[in-house]
């Protein structure tokens, strides 16, 4: 059994010599499945001295970010749920101040610093806005890894240019380094770090027996070397680094692979009906639950590669995303409810049959039925995108179409997922050569404008039948070699296709991601109605749109020239 992430805290805050305690710390260590889906979360807030509430925006900083943060969808990354939250707290502490009667006074409003660190798998994420500060212990060197958002105008006066509720727009600073086993982190507020040197903080923290006992002792030193503020401190070294991430389907990898399966055999609570196809990569199988009499998908691993770790955590990994993805457009995964005694996948039975088989009964479709099919996948693949996921392997083969013509998405293995998925170890073409964007072939990461590419792709084949680019496409691995690749036109000498529509298509198959579309909405919308710059551009001259009103424009600018040499 693989050990999670394990770390050691120690954690300590007082008011020090004032009377009230304007800072704020938090933590929370979970257990699985949080600690592996989500992580483990650090948390410090200081309120400004100068305002009798700021405490209160310290704690609801601090303690509605740890709620909140953990409320968000697994595969969210960790940076997009973590600046969700505080865009949201940094609104509703500025909310507080506007409507109090110190609106137009900021220094006594709901403002406070904020720090957070987020330890999640083998890597630490870091957000920041402020001047408290984070800190790693690297060998005898204590390394700041936050910059202050302080303006000092004197020796006796400054002030915070960021913080949690100054602003209704947060500015957050964000970075993420990787973990080693060993590794410290502090965060400390200005009562710490401003009364005591790097080598004292260094030195209590090496000699102290216990975490815990060096965030007592930084306290009791600042408070000796004359620290005249609150003091806060947090400690947490890493004490194991796991090598997975998601321990839901690191158990199921864990189960044996099936038996041979065939026609009328008995499985798991199954039983086996046909089979619908093999692969080098997996077996697919209809099948019909024994208890419900619900006919479903049966998909299991491919034998060859049972050996093989990635692939198996990739393959169950396919029902983790189908379980989180519910959408009319997307195949849906089965919960039977039972116990599982073998590594598989049960999906929804989708009774139709392929866009590709769609596409060669239909080889020359009506525009709205391209628009139709079109728009229900761009539904489907925004129900990943806002998730945070990436299908990759847009193709007409992995979209059915069922009696009732609604389309779905299915095959979910080359999925990216920005809160699951290592990008470190994705290959580097995800996809069919045909349908993948340009990015792919260059080594790139993916984006949601990669899904757009595909469907554009898909769009095209289906009004014309070809595809937009030779297959020097999948060739074309430089920047260099991608430029000298020509878009074709969808519109020939035998199409009724308005020009729009080809205008549309050839901004969604840009070579360049950047110059795509970056919304599905936007490429939806433009195959319905013709894009205003497309209409700019192609508007003509005014002096064939009105001649009467061209010359008459013409003979009132040559009016005024005579008028003006008149008079000078």
């Amino acid at each position: 059994m693989k050990k999670p992430l394990r770390v050691s805290v120690g954690q300590a805050s007082q008011a020090g010599v004032k009377r009230i305690n304007q800072d704020f710390i938090g933590r929370n260590l979970p257990q699985e499945p949080l600690l592996s889906s989500k992580g483990i979360v650090l948390a410090m807030a200081d309120g400004i001295s100068s305002s009798k509430v700021s405490q209160i925006a310290s704690q609801a900083a601090v303690a509605g970010f740890i709620e909140d943060y953990y409320c968000t969808s697994d595969s969210w990354s960790v940076k997009t749920s973590a600046q969700k939250v505080l865009s949201a707290i940094n609104a509703w502490l500025y909310a507080q101040s506007q409507n109090s009667p110190n609106r137009y006074d900021k220094d006594k409003g709901y403002i406070c610093t904020f720090s957070a660190l987020i330890l999640k798998s083998n890597t630490a994420h870091l957000f920041h806005s402020g001047d408290t500060r984070i800190f790693r212990l690297v060998d005898d060197n204590l390394e700041v890894l936050t910059r202050d958002h302080r303006r000092v105008v004197s020796a006796d006066v400054s002030y915070l240019t960021r913080a949690l509720g100054v602003e209704p727009i947060l500015e957050l600073d964000y970075q993420k380094q990787i973990l080693e086993t060993g590794d410290t982190y502090v965060l400390a507020t200005d009562g710490i770090y401003e009364f005591l040197t790097d080598r004292q903080i260094v030195k209590i923290i090496q000699t102290a027996g216990s975490q815990q006992e060096a965030a007592d002792t930084l306290i009791t030193e600042a408070l000796k070397a004359g620290s005249d503020d609150n003091l806060s401190i947090q400690i947490v070294r890493i004490e194991h680094v796991p090598d997975y991430q998601l321990d839901e389907v690191q158990q199921f990898t864990s189960l044996p692979l099936p038996p041979t399966l065939a026609a009328r055999k008995e499985f798991d609570g199954f039983q086996i009906i046909r089979e619908l196809y093999i692969s080098s990569r997996s077996h697919v199988f209809l099948a019909k639950d024994s208890a419900t009499e619900q006919t479903l998908v049966i998909k299991t691993p491919s034998t060859e590669l049972a050996s093989d770790s990635k692939y198996l955590e990739r393959f169950m990994l396919e029902e983790w995303i189908a379980k989180r993805v519910d959408h009319v457009n997307v195949a849906k995964a089965i919960d039977t409810g039972r116990k599982r005694n073998y590594l598989y996948l049960a999906t929804e039975y989708i009774e139709g049959q392929s866009l590709a088989q769609w596409m060669l009964d239909n080889p020359k479709p009506s525009l709205n039925e391209v628009r139709s099919i079109v728009e229900q996948i761009a539904k489907g693949l925004q129900a990943f995108h806002r998730q945070e996921m990436i299908h990759q392997d847009i193709r007409p083969q992995n979209i059915l179409i069922d009696a009732d013509n609604t389309v779905k998405i299915i095959d979910f293995g080359s999925i990216f997922i920005a809160g699951v998925t290592d990008s470190q170890n994705e290959e580097a073409v995800r996809g069919t050569m045909r349908y993948s964007a340009p990015e792919y072939f260059l080594g790139q990461q993916g984006s949601p404008r990669s899904d757009i590419f595909a469907l554009a792709v898909i769009t095209y084949q289906m009004l014309s039948g070809r595809f937009p680019y030779s297959i020097e496409i999948a060739q074309a691995k430089s920047t260099a070699a991608q430029r000298r690749l020509n878009y074709r036109s969808v519109i020939d000498e035998t199409s009724e296709l308005p020009a729009w529509i080809d205008d549309a298509l050839q901004k969604a198959l840009q070579i360049d991601p950047l110059k795509r579309y970056a919304e599905l909405s936007e490429f939806v919308y433009d195959l319905h109605h013709p894009n205003k710059s497309f209409l700019q551009r192609t508007k003509p001259p005014l002096i064939q749109r009105s001649p009467v009103m061209f010359w008459q424009g013409i003979s009132f600018i040559l009016l005024l020239l005579l008028l003006w040499q008149q008079t000078s």
